[in-house]
């Protein structure tokens, strides 16, 4: 008994009320989530399998090793499939997380409640965030089998590889959450998707190896976040004795970044 009530009274550390409140945040999320498991996997597949048709078998029919493909590669579609991987989890994330908080806010009205909930802006921030990284991996799993299927490597379930994709979902998913707290219209988040997301998915270093690139070109594909994950998961998936950690890296400062600017977000909000 003495136990139990030591317990009961030893108060918790600050982050662990903010873990233990986001988890709360996240069911709210996962609740809806869960009865649209198979609707979220299977619009999440579309256009990644669009492009390996595309690119992988189309025009990477064309491209041999030393003549076009980067090296270390035995075919274009084995070089592309991490990079599906990680444009899929962007859109997702990013979008899945946008247009809930978006439907929360415009529409349903009902994105009030959850700013009157008595826990830490950062607990709603990394809710919503959860949120978003599981709707991401939701849609990677399909597409990392496809993977596995189609190279025999078994890399894709290397635990660096998870991590990394792990981390691209957080970061977009926090951007999705500061788009739905600011945008007024979906017309806005379809300019934010225009500007930020579709650029990003061709110039992200899915399609073709930075290295290769122009310094001034360079520069500005080594700006998107997206290029790290692509680079950390090529790495992790065929050769993760030289997995860039600066990649890793990078991503852990933009995922807590954003999360901080998510949380001082939160905390003015007002809808």
């Amino acid at each position: 008994m003495a136990p139990l009530l030591a317990s009961i009274t030893t108060p918790r550390s600050p982050l662990a009320l903010i873990w233990q409140d986001s988890l709360t945040v996240f069911w709210g999320d996962w609740l809806d989530l869960r009865v649209r498991v198979t609707q979220i996997v299977s619009s999440g597949l579309v256009s990644p399998l669009i492009y390996i048709v595309a690119f992988g078998f189309g025009l990477g029919s064309s491209l041999r090793p030393g003549s076009g493909l980067p090296e270390g590669y035995n075919s274009y579609l084995e070089f592309i499939l991490p990079g599906m991987v990680a444009l899929s989890s962007m859109a997702i994330s990013f979008g899945g997380t946008t247009f809930s908080i978006c439907g929360e806010r415009l529409f349903s009205k009902t994105f009030e409640e959850t700013l009157l909930l008595p826990v830490h802006p950062l607990a709603l921030h990394i809710g919503k965030m959860i949120a978003g990284v599981v709707r991401g991996l939701l849609t990677s799993v399909s597409l990392l089998a496809i993977a596995i299927l189609a190279t025999g490597s078994w890399g894709f379930l290397h635990p660096l590889f998870l991590l990394t994709l792990v981390l691209n979902c957080a970061t977009f998913a926090g951007i999705g959450v500061l788009v739905g707290l600011r945008v007024k219209s979906l017309e806005t988040v379809g300019l934010y998707n225009n500007f930020l997301i579709v650029p990003m998915s061709f110039l992200g270093a899915t399609f073709f190896d930075p290295a290769q690139l122009p310094i001034a070109l360079k520069a500005a594909v080594y700006l998107m976040p997206l290029t790290y994950t692509n680079l950390g998961l090529r790495a992790a998936a065929y050769n993760p004795a030289e997995y860039p950690w600066y990649s890793l890296v990078i991503l852990v400062l933009l995922a807590t970044s954003l999360a901080a600017l998510g949380a001082k977000q939160f905390a003015s909000q007002q809808d």
